[in-house]
């Protein structure tokens, strides 16, 4: 998977060229490692750098026009304090993971190269291997219940914004005065408990919400966000796969009784 290829296709020779070595060296880059490490940080930047922005704007915008008073939305305050701090964690967490699965997808790759004698398969090496698939396979459960919590303030964003348009379609026609009943509720969706005041806004009052620039920059951050989770669970997929490759390369040719 990470451009392993048979050990005997590049014998070692002491006449070898630059042409050969060039080869041989392209053939021990881990290629599948390398792109998932790609899209690992790309994923992580986005959704960090977008979530933390975002939340960041969210509590400028309950404050303004979902909550009068501060004790309403204290528990949403806290929760954005606190996850801001978990996201620079999350960056720095998965910045170092990424280079150790890189660096494991360079050793399992030129493990089983026998060009590459320096390098040997031991059961501590394959042990090590296990330990990665294990642990990328839970980050991976655990990153989808990311994900699909990502997609909850975007679902929110979506629908005020269908709310609005439709207000507008109102003020256009005859049904004018039904235009008060499209309203958008903070609560339902548990930003905030049910006796926030005014917890929920209507008509033109959420039309004029929806022109603000503050609704458009939150709404492209909680996008960002949510398509960088989204990019970090294939990369951890990709992960899965490469590793899981790789381990049973090296288990097949330990059974095998090949020099790895």
């Amino acid at each position: 998977m990470d451009g392993w290829m048979d050990p005997k296709a590049f014998p070692h020779s002491q006449t070898e060229g630059c042409y050969d070595c060039c080869i041989r060296c392209l053939g021990a880059v881990p290629y599948t490692s390398l792109l998932a490490t790609l899209l690992c940080y790309t994923g992580v930047a986005l959704f960090c750098g977008g979530g933390h922005e975002a939340l960041t704007h969210t509590r400028t915008f309950v404050e303004l026009y979902f909550a009068r008073d501060v004790q309403d939305f204290i528990v949403l305050a806290d929760f954005i304090k606190y996850f801001q701090y978990v996201i620079y964690g999350l960056a720095s967490f998965f910045f170092l993971y990424g280079l150790l699965l890189l660096a494991e997808g360079f050793y399992t790759t030129s493990a089983v190269k026998q060009t590459f004698g320096e390098f040997r398969s031991t059961k501590f090496g394959r042990c090590l291997s296990l330990t990665f698939i294990i642990l990328t396979y839970v980050l991976a459960v655990i990153w989808l219940v990311v994900f699909g919590f990502t997609a909850i303030p975007v679902l929110f964003f979506i629908n005020m914004e269908s709310s609005c348009h439709k207000v507008n379609i109102l003020s256009e026609t005859t049904l004018f005065n039904q235009q008060a009943r499209v309203c958008m509720d903070a609560r339902m969706y548990g930003f905030l408990p049910w006796n926030a005041v005014p917890g929920i806004v209507c008509g033109n009052t959420l039309a004029s919400i929806c022109k603000t620039p503050e609704f458009y920059v939150t709404y492209d951050l909680y996008i960002c966000a949510f398509a960088g989770a989204g990019i970090t669970l294939l990369a951890l997929f990709v992960y899965v796969v490469a590793t899981t490759y790789n381990y049973a390369v090296l288990r097949f040719l330990g059974r095998k009784g090949i020099r790895c």
